[in-house]
């Protein structure tokens, strides 16, 4: 039993990891009033730039460097991602494109750009990996996790992403309600109008926050498939499937980042219940049952909604503005 508990927090805090670094780009995205659906296909572009600069490096350098290529990585991965976020920017700030339509698109460009560029990377094989990405990204940062017992294998036992999402979170917490520049976003978020009457650039902000929440989001991307699937390029869909998790997370969190850390943690202990319960439980479930739990956590994200819409409080509820796009010439 003990085995199989320590066996679920090991699966399920990298599996929350790829969905905080989703969820903490829309967060920042929407704090701006920009609704980007988009994510599952930004995340995909950054998870396939982040393999790709890795994959070519170690194949075409003779003695690669492990620092050289996290470094490339990572460069390539927030390149990509932050370029799907410019052309959702452009589209629906510039060209007041409807916001719903353009994520949606996004999606699908940033999937189908990924598996088309991917197959030739593969090139008629099953898998194409990139070992020493996934070494470098995989390796434990403490390096007395195994000897510290269950203690140090489900809290110290994990690469430097998992601890990078929860600093970004907690920064970006303060950031956004400790700071001028968070307030600034969070007005124009709130009511973009009189921000720009107390002379905060609109446009500016929402660019930003776009921009940078997508090469975060696409940080998922790429730890999911440079550490969490060890490395191989990713042909089953499951990176869209965990990009509308990461938009459902963000709901769950009510817009708040620090909330993103434990919710994510959640989250990856509720989708994987199915596989660990029976063993820890001692149940035999049938196979209908597992579909049933893997529901759980869009259950739960609908339950809070309801919760939140029903309290009405302030800090909980969405931007005012999100999903709508700003006339400067109607203020």
């Amino acid at each position: 039993m003990i085995e199989s508990l320590i066996a679920w927090i090991l699966r399920a805090i990298p599996f929350g990891t790829i969905i905080m670094y989703g969820a903490m780009g829309e967060i920042l995205t929407e704090k701006s009033g920009n609704l980007n659906l988009g994510v599952p296909g930004i995340m995909y572009l950054g998870g396939f730039a982040g393999f790709a600069s890795s994959y070519y490096y170690e194949k075409l350098v003779p003695d690669p460097n492990g620092a050289v290529c996290v470094t490339l990585a990572i460069v390539c991965c927030l390149a990509a991602s932050m370029l799907g976020g410019l052309i959702y920017s452009f589209l629906t700030i510039t060209l007041r494109a409807n916001q719903n339509v353009t994520g949606l698109a996004l999606t699908i460009f940033g999937k189908g750009f990924a598996n088309f560029f991917g197959a030739y990377i593969l090139n008629g094989q099953s898998y194409t990996a990139a070992p020493l990405a996934n070494s470098m990204f995989a390796h434990k940062i403490f390096p007395f996790a195994d000897k510290a017992g269950v203690l140090g294998k489900t809290v110290f036992g994990y690469g430097f992403m998992v601890y990078a999402a929860i600093i970004m979170a907690i920064v970006m917490g303060i950031i956004l309600s400790k700071t001028r520049v968070g307030l600034n976003l969070r007005a124009v978020g709130e009511n973009p109008a009189t921000a720009d009457a107390d002379a905060v650039s609109v446009n500016k902000y929402k660019y930003l926050a776009t921009c940078i929440g997508a090469g975060i989001s696409g940080l998922g991307g790429m730890y999911y498939v440079l550490d969490y699937n060890q490395g191989i390029w990713a042909t089953t869909g499951q990176i869209e499937a965990l990009g509308w998790l990461a938009v459902a997370l963000v709901i769950f969190t009510t817009w708040k980042p620090v909330n993103a850390i434990w919710g994510a943690y959640l989250f990856g202990m509720f989708y994987w219940l199915y596989q660990f319960l029976p063993d820890i439980m001692g149940w035999k479930v049938a196979s209908y049952v597992t579909d049933l739990i893997q529901m759980v956590p869009y259950v739960v994200t609908i339950i809070v909604l309801i919760v939140v819409s029903l309290r009405k409080k302030k800090e909980n509820q969405p931007p005012e503005s999100l999903g709508l796009s700003y006339f400067r010439e109607d203020r």
